[in-house]
């Protein structure tokens, strides 16, 4: 049966493969911890850990990297790699913002790349796995896309209420009989000349 939730796993096979086919292993190793340096205390003297080159948020942030440079994935495993490393899942989000431009993203307009607009965590975890409170156990609650917020991707209706709300202030700022003015009109009254 076909469902939503069965392309996360293709997502992940289709990576995965393609690593494979290019003989890179599909754990990243660790590195070296940086040597102390006595003019940065603060600096960090820790090996990095691991990566998992099979989890779905690097997978994505594989595919972004790849798509956006329009090169192939194996060129963008290092990027991908220090990503997940340094900013986990929530990276992605800003990922998705720098590949943009740095302009902010709405996701009820633009589909989230990581649970591809459903709004819900695509790895369905159980809330022992989070840790919520154990009254939510038996209730049905959702666990938000940690990516997006829960943001629901829905351009038809959520295009349409805005267009609602703009033909209403631009009525409100058009009507002459209106005790409400525009700004751009109190703008156009300051500038005029005397």
């Amino acid at each position: 049966m076909l469902t939503f939730f069965n392309q996360f796993p293709q997502r992940i096979s289709d990576v995965t493969t393609q690593l494979t086919n290019q003989g890179l292993p599909l754990t990243a190793p660790t590195t070296p911890a940086p040597p102390l340096d006595p003019d940065d205390p603060w600096a960090s003297s820790r090996p990095a850990p691991p990566v998992d080159r099979t989890t779905l948020a690097w997978c994505t942030a594989a595919q972004m990297l790849s798509a956006h440079h329009r090169i192939p994935l194996s060129a963008q495993v290092h990027s991908a790699d220090a990503l997940i490393r340094e900013l986990g899942v929530r990276g992605l989000a800003q990922l998705h913002t720098d590949l943009h431009g740095g302009a902010p993203i709405d996701y009820r307009f633009t589909r989230c790349p990581y649970c591809s607009g459903c709004g819900e965590d695509p790895l369905l975890p159980d809330c022992a796995d989070l840790g919520c409170p154990p009254q939510y156990e038996f209730i049905d609650h959702d666990h938000i896309c940690p990516v997006c917020q829960g943001e629901s991707f829905q351009p038809e209706w959520f295009a349409e209420e805005r267009i609602v709300r703009l033909d209403h202030l631009l009525t409100g700022a058009i009507d002459p009989g209106s005790v409400r003015v525009s700004w751009y009109r109190k703008l156009v009254r300051q500038l005029m000349p005397r």
